[in-house]
C-alpha cells in the first residue's frame, strides 16, 4: 500500500499545480482543467513513489510545462490579446463606475430631500472620493435639478487598467512578443 501524503505534499502539489494553470490562461476552459486534472494525479502518483520533492524536480518549472502545452494547442503562434475582453471590461469597469456615482447622488438628493421636503436654493456637495467630482443640487418647487459629478481621473485609470488587465493587451508590446518566443522554444 502506497504511503499517504501529509498536507504539506498535497499543498506543494496543489501550488505547484495552480501556479500552472495560471500560465494555461489561454487554453480554453475545457482543455485547462483536464490538463490540471492530469497533472495533478500524475504529481500524487509520482509523489507516493519517490516522494514529493524528487516527484516536483522532475516536473520542471511550471511554466516551461506550460509553454509546452500550449505550443502543442496553438503550436508556435503565440496568444494573442483580445480586443473584444478589453473592450466589454473596460465597458463593465464604466458602467459600475457610473452606477455607483449615480446611486450616491440619488441617495444624497433623497437625504436631503428627507431632511427638508420644502427645500429651495443650491445645496453643494462634494462627490464621491476617487470616483466623482462636485456636485451642485438646485431645488425649486418641490423639483431639483443636477449638475457636476464628472468622473475623477482615477476613474479613467481603472477603465485602462480594466480594459489592458482584462484583454491582456501587453502583448502587444514588443518585449512581451520577444519572451513568449523564447520560452516556446526553450520548450520543444
Amino acid at each position: 500500500m502506497p504511503p499517504t501524503l501529509t498536507l504539506t505534499d498535497r499543498l506543494r502539489i496543489e501550488r505547484t499545480v495552480l501556479l500552472l494553470d495560471t500560465h494555461l490562461s489561454d487554453l480554453p476552459r475545457r482543455s485547462r482543467l483536464a490538463k490540471r486534472r492530469e497533472v495533478r494525479a500524475n504529481l500524487r502518483d509520482a509523489a507516493a513513489d519517490v516522494g514529493t520533492a524528487e516527484a516536483l524536480r522532475r516536473l520542471g518549472e511550471p511554466r516551461r510545462l506550460a509553454a509546452g502545452y500550449l505550443a502543442a494547442e496553438y503550436g508556435d503562434v503565440a496568444p494573442r490579446p483580445s480586443w473584444t475582453a478589453a473592450l466589454l471590461c473596460a465597458a463593465v469597469t464604466m458602467g459600475v463606475a457610473q452606477a455607483l456615482v449615480e446611486a450616491a447622488t440619488a441617495s444624497y438628493r433623497s437625504g436631503l430631500l428627507a431632511a427638508d421636503p420644502h427645500l429651495q436654493g443650491t445645496v453643494h456637495w462634494h462627490g464621491l472620493s476617487y470616483l466623482s467630482g462636485q456636485v451642485t443640487f438646485a431645488f425649486s418647487d418641490g423639483k431639483s435639478t443636477t449638475t457636476g459629478g464628472a468622473w475623477t481621473p482615477w476613474v479613467y485609470v481603472a477603465v485602462l487598467a480594466a480594459g489592458v488587465l482584462g484583454g491582456r493587451l501587453w502583448r502587444l508590446l514588443p518585449v512581451w512578443r520577444g519572451k513568449r518566443t523564447g520560452i516556446s522554444a526553450g520548450a520543444q
